[in-house]
């Protein structure tokens, strides 16, 4: 699906099956802008049942609540329930893997009793952060499952995050597509792209804070790193996708609506 378009006027084109993805940016670089891109592509696919999508803010729906409309499943600033998401979407997997094993296939199809499900994460490293040493544990567990694993079984990762630290870096080499929005200093350039991506031309350091959006990309199979700008939801745009967008049930991802009525 189209996110943006690229500096060669080419459009910017996602592939969500088959990977997961990493966007690193400053505050004000534009995540977001790459993240309701994003749910506005797959929004026909979820009208039609066979994508659904997870959404877990640790900062309380500050990011995503506005358009929480759009999830199937939200969970924002508890702790245990976002373990329990993560948990539930192990679990799925596991199923998954089954029975695909059961009927000798290899990948997942996406249908409306089995839809493809995106997991979207905002500020990854504040799930780290938890006082709670076995909440900690138990994220990292499961999301070093669904990052293993997920792909093959119609399970797809996004995750966004400020500070491509030391705790964040571990993780990188797990999601095939990253994405390098405006960033503070040349070193988290080669954390969040690999090394030597800022030599091949990846100057995400020398973005401007005037153009939020920007950004440099990399994906599976390749060292070569592209410049795109993503496009541009406004809140009322999130809000009309979050209205226009109505989750339903199915046979194997159950619906939870428990926090539908907290404030963003």
């Amino acid at each position: 699906m189209p996110l943006g378009m690229g500096d060669d006027g080419k459009a910017w084109r996602f592939r969500v099956e088959g990977t997961h993805a990493l966007i690193a940016g400053a505050t004000g670089a534009g995540k977001g802008s790459v993240l309701w891109s994003l749910i506005h592509g797959l929004s026909p696919a979820i009208k039609q049942g066979w994508v659904q999508v997870w959404a877990i803010d640790p900062k309380g729906g500050m990011e995503l609540g506005l358009g929480r409309g759009a999830f199937a499943r939200f969970e924002g600033g508890h702790p245990e329930a976002m373990c329990d998401l993560l948990e539930e979407a192990v679990d799925l997997k596991s199923r998954r893997s089954l029975d695909l094993s059961t009927h000798g296939l290899r990948s997942h199809s996406p249908s409306s009793d089995s839809p493809h499900l995106v997991v979207v994460i905002d500020e990854l490293a504040t799930l780290s952060a938890f006082a709670e040493r076995s909440v900690v544990r138990r994220i990292e567990h499961s999301l070093g499952l669904l990052l293993t694993q997920g792909r093959a079984v119609g399970i797809t990762v996004i995750a966004a995050v400020q500070d491509p630290g030391k705790d964040v870096v571990g993780w990188r080499d797990l999601f095939p597509t990253r994405i390098a929005m405006r960033l503070d200093n040349p070193i988290q350039v080669d954390m969040v792209l690999g090394d030597g991506a800022r030599e091949r031309g990846a100057r995400a350091d020398h973005i401007s804070e005037l153009t939020p959006g920007v950004a440099y990309i990399r994906t599976e199979g390749t060292r070569d790193v592209r410049r795109v700008r993503a496009s541009y939801l406004s809140d009322e745009d999130v809000l009309s996708l979050s209205a226009s967008l109505s989750p339903s049930p199915t046979s194997d991802e159950p619906h939870n609506d428990r926090d539908q009525g907290e404030a963003a």
